[in-house]
This record gives structure tokens, C-alpha cells and sequence, in this order.
């Protein structure tokens, strides 16, 4: 752990929502007047069926959508005033889906990170990167083209390269989605363990309630729910967002929540 808050910024910031929504420009809205905040260090999960709103609201939190109401404030600041540099130099972001077609290697795609520091940089280029490759089991992979490898093996990639950033605050949209078993509960961990402000969307509830500090259930671009995992994932919220019936017990090697879902014979 001592080699992954190496990588992270040293300032963690505090994200606060307020009154955010947002639509297509001519389109309807997909998110709507959201509140809600993160404290400096906390991850939170964010939460919802396809179709949720999930990536939108992402998309508002790293200044890709401008809100059509309400606004984003990174330690009482309005991302929308501050400089694209300076934004980067403190918010980094790991997509569902990276082109592959860069034509640069695993270590040239995890260098990338340092582009907006490198004004200010002063220590060896290499050392963070070298960090981060080890960090993610990337090692053996440096000198690979980046276009050769699977999906979990180029998500893994584009995580180390926003660990490079050195982020007070990272946003990543389904971090596990092409990742096997392992290197799921590898990923989560290891941002559960980062001394920086994380928000996560996730599919998987048992990931959520196991590792964030709090939880927004989204549906239909409205909240559902924020707050601490047990409390925002109850069998009510997750039947009127999810549409299915969930059990929640203690994992009994763990003792984390255990999901288990089932539809309702009533309404199949």
C-alpha cells in the first residue's frame, strides 16, 4: 500500500453537488437535481440500473458535460472556473471504454499521466510510472502495444495512468466491467486503500456495500438514495431501483453483506 500512496496527490479533495441536472442540448433531461457530498478520503459508489444515468452524471463530475442546472464544487471551488490544467492537475479519470489504436506501448499509455505536471516536474519521469505498472501487475507488459491486450488487462492499464496523475480526486466509470474475479476484488481494494477521494460506478452491489463509504442509488437520473452503504442498499431501495427481491446477510468469511437476488414469482 505504501507504493500506491506514493502515486496519489496529498490534498484529498471534498466534491460537493448542488442542485445538479442535465440533458442533451434539445433532448430531455437524464439527470435531475442531484445533491449530495463527499468528504476528503471517502469512495463513493454510485449506483443504478442500465440506463440510470450513471456515466452522465460522471461526465458532469469531471467538467466533460456542463450542467444545465446546479453546480460541481471541488473544495468550495466551481470546476466550471478553474483551468483545464489545474482541473487535470487534481481530477483524473478511468472510462468504461479507451481507443486502442494509439499505436504507443503500455508504459508510453501509463506516462501519459504525467502530462499535466510536467511544467512543475522535477524528479525522474520513469519512477512513477515504474510505480505504477508494479502497483497494477503490469510490469512483464511495459514494452507490449497497448492494442494487444485484452479488455481487463487495458483497464488495468488506464488505472495506473491516472494513479500517475497523482489525483485528489478520481472518477471511475466501471472500473470491473471487463476485469476477472480477482482482480476485481484486486482493484477495489486497492482504491478502498488510497489516501484520495474516490467515486465509483459500479454494477455490483456486494462490491459497493464492501468497500465504499457511501452509496448514491440512482434511478432514472433522480436519487433514490445517499448515504452509508447498508442504509442506501436496503431490500426496498434495491426493489424499486433494481425490480428484483434481495436477501442481505453477513458473508460468513468476510462478515461483509452477502446479496442474493431473485425475482418475484407475483410479477414474472
Amino acid at each position: 500500500m505504501e507504493l500506491a500512496r506514493r502515486l496519489v496527490g496529498t490534498n484529498p479533495a471534498r466534491i460537493a453537488v448542488s442542485g445538479l441536472s442535465w440533458g442533451p442540448p434539445g433532448g430531455p433531461r437524464i439527470i435531475h437535481d442531484l445533491d449530495f457530498s463527499v468528504e476528503p478520503g471517502q469512495m463513493l459508489a454510485v449506483v443504478g440500473p442500465n440506463g440510470a444515468g450513471k456515466s452522465s452524471l460522471l461526465r458532469c463530475l469531471y467538467r466533460f458535460h456542463r450542467p444545465s442546472s446546479g453546480s460541481v464544487a471541488l473544495d468550495g471551488v466551481d470546476i466550471r472556473g478553474m483551468q483545464s490544467r489545474a482541473l487535470a492537475r487534481r481530477v483524473a479519470t478511468v472510462l468504461q471504454e479507451s481507443a486502442s489504436d494509439f499505436g504507443l506501448s503500455v508504459a508510453e499509455i501509463v506516462e501519459l499521466g504525467l502530462t499535466p505536471h510536467l511544467d512543475q516536474w522535477s524528479g525522474p519521469a520513469y519512477g512513477p510510472v515504474e510505480d505504477a505498472l508494479e502497483l497494477m501487475n503490469l510490469t512483464a507488459f511495459a514494452s507490449r502495444d497497448f492494442a494487444s491486450l485484452s479488455g481487463g488487462e487495458k483497464q488495468r492499464v488506464m488505472i495506473a495512468r491516472a494513479l500517475v496523475q497523482k489525483p485528489d480526486l478520481l472518477i471511475l466509470d466501471e472500473p470491473t466491467n471487463h476485469l476477472d474475479i480477482r482482480h476485481q476484488l484486486e482493484v477495489l481494494h486497492l482504491l478502498a486503500g488510497l489516501p484520495t477521494t474516490i467515486i465509483v460506478s459500479l454494477h455490483d452491489l456486494a462490491l459497493a456495500s464492501a468497500h465504499a463509504d457511501c452509496v448514491l442509488v440512482l434511478e432514472g437520473g433522480r436519487s433514490v438514495q445517499f448515504g452509508p452503504p447498508l442504509a442506501a442498499l436496503t431490500p426496498e431501495n434495491i426493489r424499486r431501483t433494481f425490480a428484483v427481491e434481495a436477501l442481505i446477510d453477513a458473508h460468513p468469511a468476510t462478515g461483509r453483506p452477502r446479496f442474493s437476488f431473485h425475482l418475484d414469482p407475483s410479477k414474472s
